[in-house]
């Protein structure tokens, strides 16, 4: 069951901190108190889609926990997934959310979101005010069934065979082909085939074609530089210059120094172009060698503008066109494999498609029956409910089978389908019972209803909440509601408000006891104006609620134990 729920810095709510309890926990609030926040955050903290601008004004991120407490075999079934609660079967699932990105925690490790839901569909389920809408569908139907019947195992097989029977019929409708086009087709391939083969590309060859060809025009502008410097140092007559200097010199002393000067110089010039002359004779540039790698690259270039951008693509279109070449000369006989592989396949599928509509027929009226039986206990006086079947002209991820809910409320009438029928609140009235036959089924801890009350009143709504009383007595129920038949129904009572904070507006929430609890149901019966006869009133619905509580847990168990 769900023991905390902690958020942080999410919309309006600051800081809330709320344990759940046993049983049937009750949230109520006036509208726009934020009980669709409290929803949003568990829903965001079980992977769900977090809306634009979550993170509170003037925060750095949002953070939402949840706190499990898990029994032996939930356990077990946790570990098998991978998933380790502790030793006191302690679950702890977080959501931190940030501007730009959000992080999912189970205890400290960080997870996907689908593998999120993966691990927290075992704990929880939620049913949002908007939810019976989907029993509209008929896709929501088979859904339901399914569920029902565990046919997961059986579905998952369908599906993979399906997903192979497409596979295979891609393929058999690629033999379609006149014999005119393929032969047009073989002779192109044939060409594109000898073209890149000719080639002999080899791994890791361009790039050693690309450091020869880098080599070469470096040395081709060495070549170029130091013949230039060859000259220019050979052009220059420092010898000339010396021997004007030395006649010069001997008429005035001082320029003796002047003289020796040029004569080392002289000698260094002498010496540098003896150095760049050896240089130029040791070069060796092979210019048959430079035109072979142009040329190759040029036919490596031309391949990969053709087939792919590097010798990797070439290779795999060249495999490709192989192939493909391969399929064509054995047309006959490769369409004879493909024809005989998906009729194999659409008989694997039948086969399973039956398995799977054998054993929804066999539970359809099995959950029928319970279904009526829930919304008898709803308020429906007379009810019919039947399941009814259409194998559809196709197969599907999800068998062959259609199947549509069919009811009827009046005496006398016959069944119709559920959209044809059904009211808005009847609708949520036959989806709380579906949840409630679904639980029984599935097992899961936790049941959460986001105003299941939409729509009814009155002594539909005493039957509602006496549901959700017999549900409690067996698994956590926490309930959104506005409605007092169902808040006084509540093992816990918790209360949801806008507060004026530091000049900004901030939701609470807070458990109710004794006289809160009181005045609460008192404001849900009165609104705003509260006297002591509306007071009166809600101590005696309270203590009612408690007696009825209690008479319908006590029944609920009686009849399980009959059944066993």
């Amino acid at each position: 069951m769900l023991l905390e729920l902690h958020v942080r810095n999410l919309a309006l709510i600051e800081r809330a901190d709320v344990e759940f309890g046993e049983g049937l926990n009750i949230l109520t609030g006036e509208t726009g108190s934020g009980k669709s926040i409290f929803m949003g955050s568990v829903n965001m903290a079980l992977g769900g889609k977090v809306p634009r601008d979550m993170v509170r004004k003037g925060a750095e991120y949002a953070y939402i926990e949840l706190i499990f407490s898990v029994d032996r075999d939930k356990a077990a079934i946790l570990r098998e997934m991978g998933v380790s609660p502790d030793e006191d079967g302690t679950l702890i699932i977080s959501r931190k959310i940030l501007p730009s990105r959000s992080v999912s925690r189970i205890n400290d490790e960080t997870v996907t979101l689908g593998r999120l839901r993966e691990i927290t569909g075992l704990l929880l389920d939620i049913h949002g005010q908007h939810e019976h809408q989907s029993l509209l569908y008929k896709s929501k139907h088979l859904e339901i069934l399914d569920s029902f019947a565990g046919a997961e195992r059986l579905e998952r097989r369908l599906g993979e065979e399906y997903r192979r029977y497409c596979g295979l019929a891609e393929a058999a409708e690629s033999f379609c082909a006149d014999e005119e086009t393929r032969r047009r087709e073989t002779d192109f391939l044939r060409f594109e085939v000898d073209e890149i083969e000719a080639a002999a590309l080899k791994p890791g060859e361009e790039e050693e074609l690309n450091r020869s060809y880098r080599r070469f025009m470096g040395s081709r502008k060495i070549v170029e530089a130091l013949s230039a410097a060859y000259q220019a140092v050979t052009a220059v007559d420092v010898g000339e210059a010396r021997k004007g200097v030395e006649r010069a010199a001997e008429y005035e002393e001082e320029l003796e120094k002047l003289k020796d000067q040029l004569f080392d110089a002289e000698a260094i010039l002498s010496d540098v172009a003896h150095e760049i002359s050896s240089y130029l004779d040791n070069m060796v540039f092979d210019e048959e060698e430079f035109h072979r790698v142009e040329e190759r690259l040029d036919v490596i270039h031309g391949l990969e503008a053709k087939y792919g951008p590097d010798e990797e693509a070439v290779a795999r279109a060249l495999e490709e066109r192989k192939k493909r070449l391969l399929e064509l000369e054995n047309y006959d006989l490769l369409k004879q494999r493909a024809e005989r592989e998906l009729e194999e396949s659409r008989e694997r599928l039948e086969r399973l498609c039956g398995e799977l509509s054998d054993l929804r027929r066999r539970a359809a009226g099995g959950l029928a029956e319970r279904i009526r039986e829930s919304l008898l206990d709803l308020n429906f006086l007379d009810v019919e409910f039947e399941i009814a079947f259409r194998r559809l002209e196709k197969y599907t991820a999800h068998g062959y089978d259609e199947v549509e809910f069919m009811i009827s409320t009046n005496p006398g009438e016959s069944a119709k389908p559920l959209g044809m029928v059904a009211s808005g609140g009847e609708l949520s009235r036959i989806m709380l019972a579906i949840k409630t036959v679904l639980a029984d089924t599935d097992q899961i801890p936790t049941l959460i209803f986001d105003e299941i009350d939409t729509g009814i009143s009155g002594r539909t709504a005493q039957k509602v909440s006496e549901k959700l009383a017999v549900i409690s007595g067996s698994r956590q129920v926490i309930c959104i509601t506005h409605l007092p038949q169902i808040a006084a129904m509540a093992d816990f009572h918790f209360e949801m408000a806008k507060e004026p904070k530091d000049a900004k507006t901030v939701t609470t929430i807070r458990r109710l006891d004794g006289e809160q609890e009181i005045v609460e149901l008192a404001r849900l019966l009165g609104g705003a104006e509260i006297t002591g006869a509306v007071l009166q009133n809600a101590r005696e619905m309270k203590a009612l609620a408690e007696q009825t509580r209690g008479r319908a847990r006590e029944k609920a168990r009686s009849r399980e134990s009959g059944n066993n």
